[in-house]
């Protein structure tokens, strides 16, 4: 008697079981929830906000994929997709087309590995060349199935809350070129539309034969991130454009992101100053960390960060093949598309920016 009586009372004591992990696809009502747990989550990024799902699919017209894991009615982990389709470039799904950063955000080995599996059904049933995940760390270390290669880095700095402390980080040749566009009196404005940052991006990017993202993207960007996303044109004395950059706000990070410069920009120095005073601004804000982006090595834009006194962090993306049996290439410095390059440099600047959007959404 005392056995059944010490069994039932084991019974009532134990804790009930847990609730099984499930899987579904993000819906609007799930938006806050899904934010709320990108934001607590130290493996989350910017680029794992609920907000992108609608920027990309309305700029680009892509389909996208953003799912998560579920237990007790909590969030575990997310892992937003995008289909890349096209002739050109190839047919791929990563996480996440148009962003730096991207894979898997889960705060248990459960999670990432349904996560994981829901991607792997996914490119099988579409058919994909190729999966892709860009982590800032490698999400599958020995797992043969996962290749990585050598070709973006990002630079990542530690800023402090004193201007003369920055200024002093930065190394003298370059910090010669940020006083100089302080001497000629260059000014910073936050911008409430795109507009001017625009019209110094496009032009950046027609002298890199670089087909133009649309406008409406980045009014996009800047209509669904609110105050996370800001806007900051240069200008000199009397009121010239100088260059602009579109910048998000995370956590205690600022992370320029999209940016340009008129012809007038070389002699002023204009996007030295235009980082500074970003830089500044951002300090003020309460940033201590300067995400100078993505870079690919042997680039412009790589030694240009380099001057500024950043070092250099390989990005391990990840693949997987399907369909496809070599890594994809698609980025400028590919040799087949030398001829293109030079072709799209010499586009009037309201012809490449009219047909940009029709190349670009394809890129990813």
């Amino acid at each position: 008697m005392n056995s059944i009586i010490e069994g039932a009372q084991a019974r009532r004591a134990a804790p009930p079981a847990a609730a099984p992990q499930t899987l579904h696809l993000l819906q609007k009502n799930d938006y806050a929830r899904w934010d709320a747990f990108v934001r607590a989550c130290p493996s989350a990024t910017f680029f794992h906000l609920s907000g992108w799902q609608s920027v990309i699919e309305q700029s680009f017209g892509i389909k996208t994929w953003f799912y998560y894991v579920e237990q007790d009615g909590e969030i575990q982990g997310v892992l937003p997709l995008a289909e890349i389709k096209s002739r050109l470039f190839g047919h791929s799904l990563g996480a996440m087309p148009f962003c730096v950063y991207g894979g898997v955000a889960a705060t248990n080995d459960a999670a990432r590995a349904m996560l994981d599996g829901a991607a792997h059904e996914l490119a099988q049933k579409l058919g994909v060349g190729h999966l892709e995940y860009r982590g800032m760390q490698r999400a599958h270390p020995g797992d043969a199935s996962w290749h990585t290669k050598e070709l973006y880095v990002t630079f990542r700095k530690e800023i402090s809350s004193d201007d003369e402390t920055n200024m002093n980080a930065i190394p003298r040749k370059q910090r010669a070129m940020v006083r100089k566009g302080i001497k000629l009196g260059l000014k910073g404005v936050v911008e409430d539309n795109v507009d001017r940052m625009f019209e110094a991006y496009s032009h950046s990017v027609l002298r890199l034969g670089t087909p133009v993202f649309p406008k409406k993207y980045f009014a996009l960007l800047q209509k669904t991130f609110g105050d996370e996303c800001e806007v900051r044109s240069i200008y000199t004395e009397d009121d010239k454009l100088v260059g602009s950059v579109l910048s998000f706000y995370w956590r205690d990070e600022v992370v320029p992101y999209y940016g340009g410069g008129m012809d007038l920009a070389r002699s002023v120095a204009g996007n030295d100053f235009m980082y500074w005073n970003l830089m500044q601004a951002a300090a003020a804000r309460g940033c201590r960390i300067f995400d100078f982006g993505r870079s690919k090595l042997g680039t412009g834009a790589y030694d240009f960060k380099k001057n500024w006194g950043f070092e250099a962090t390989p990005l391990p993306y990840e693949y997987k093949l399907y369909a496809s049996t070599a890594l994809p290439d698609n980025n400028p410095l590919n040799p087949k598309y030398q001829l293109f390059i030079k072709v799209w440099k010499k586009l009037p600047l309201p012809v490449a920016n009219f047909m940009g959007p029709f190349i670009v959404r394809n890129l990813g």
